[in-house]
């Protein structure tokens, strides 16, 4: 692999797993051969002391209070992609699924299952972009598993991922607190993940490279939270995009939601690449992007938090909560009509985690 990512020839202990070059069926038999994989690949990647005595389960020092848990699975294909892949998004998504809750995530715990004939190398470059995300975002993975499932029948490696985090005191961050005249606001252009996966997948090729924005947003949370504002509601809108997250608010609180479709950040290649296929950005899906609902008088403050954040500088008020249409979303075109932004019964983008 390239990139800075690891290979077998950099491994201070490669010589068991240069017999296997390959993922094979006693990789996640329990003998042996899964115990040179964890030795020699996981254990240096993750190394903390939770890990050290590599027992079935970790015990946690957690303080008195609530604890925010989520659990998730990756199966994204391509797993590698412009701007990520599997692993790194496996760590940020769980990350970003515990903070959305107002807590400070703190560990995880990984399982992965792999498919017999997957190069070692290239999981190798995988558990390393894992465990430098990891460290961006501050958490300690504390316990994993790996199974191995036959040639054919596992698309190279699938990933779950369980994140714990410490809830704040006196945070209550839920979308049934969203209040008529909040302001809704959005750190940075929507749909890049989504664009970025479908790009590579069915080998379309615009004026620049679209890029996933797969990040953890754990510290840019903390931020607001820090700053003392009331964030009623936050979400990370993954599948479904932004009009599924918009749509959760709504039904959750018996509120409207009204967007106005001049304010939505969109990068202009997305915005080609969505025109092309004829897909909306509103239901296209996002790896780096969090909505908050903040009341109205905190909006501007809550942007100039957002803007001191590397992950916040594209942050910008798109729209309000408003008491008419309760459970409906709608948005305000460039011409001045309006259009019920409503929920998918589907995805538009298969597999995009």
């Amino acid at each position: 692999m390239t990139d800075g990512g690891a290979t077998i020839d950099g491994w201070a202990c490669p010589m068991p797993l240069r017999d296997q070059p390959n993922i094979v069926m006693g990789h996640g038999g329990g003998g042996k051969l899964s115990a040179e994989l964890i030795e020699h690949l996981f254990l240096p990647a993750f190394r903390n002391e939770h890990l050290e005595g590599l027992a079935d389960a970790s015990v946690l020092d957690l303080p008195p209070g609530k604890i925010a848990i989520s659990t998730d699975s990756f199966v994204v294909r391509p797993r590698i992609f412009p701007g990520g892949n599997i692993g790194e998004l496996a760590i940020n998504g769980t990350v970003n699924d515990v903070a959305m809750a107002g807590a400070d995530p703190k560990f995880i715990s990984v399982a992965m299952i792999l498919e017999e004939g997957m190069p070692i190398d290239e999981l190798a470059w995988l558990v390393q972009s894992m465990a430098k995300a990891a460290e961006t975002a501050g958490v300690q993975l504390v316990t994993g598993d790996t199974k191995v499932v036959d040639r054919g029948h596992g698309d190279g490696v699938y990933i779950n991922t369980t994140g714990i985090g410490i809830l704040r005191d006196g945070v209550d961050i839920h979308p049934r607190n969203v209040q008529p005249g909040d302001a809704v606001l959005v750190n940075g252009t929507i749909g890049d993940h989504g664009m970025a996966i479908m790009s590579v997948r069915e080998g379309l090729e615009f004026e620049s490279t679209i890029r996933s924005d797969t990040a953890a947003l754990n510290h840019l949370v903390a931020a607001l939270l820090d700053a003392g504002l009331e964030v009623r509601a936050m979400r990370d809108p993954t599948r479904g995009g932004l009009a599924a997250t918009l749509n959760e608010f709504a039904a959750a609180a018996g509120v409207g939601v009204v967007v106005d479709e001049r304010s939505l950040p969109v990068d202009r290649a997305v915005a080609s690449a969505c025109e092309m296929l004829g897909m909306d950005p509103f239901y296209v899906a996002n790896e780096g992007k969090v909505v908050v609902v903040v009341p109205d008088d905190q909006a501007d403050r809550a942007l100039d938090v957002m803007h001191a954040n590397e992950l916040g500088e594209g942050a910008v008020r798109i729209g309000e909560i408003v008491a008419d249409h309760p459970g409906l979303v709608v948005a305000r075109t460039a011409i001045g009509a309006t259009r019920v932004v409503d929920t998918q019964v589907g995805e538009q983008l298969p597999r995009i985690c």
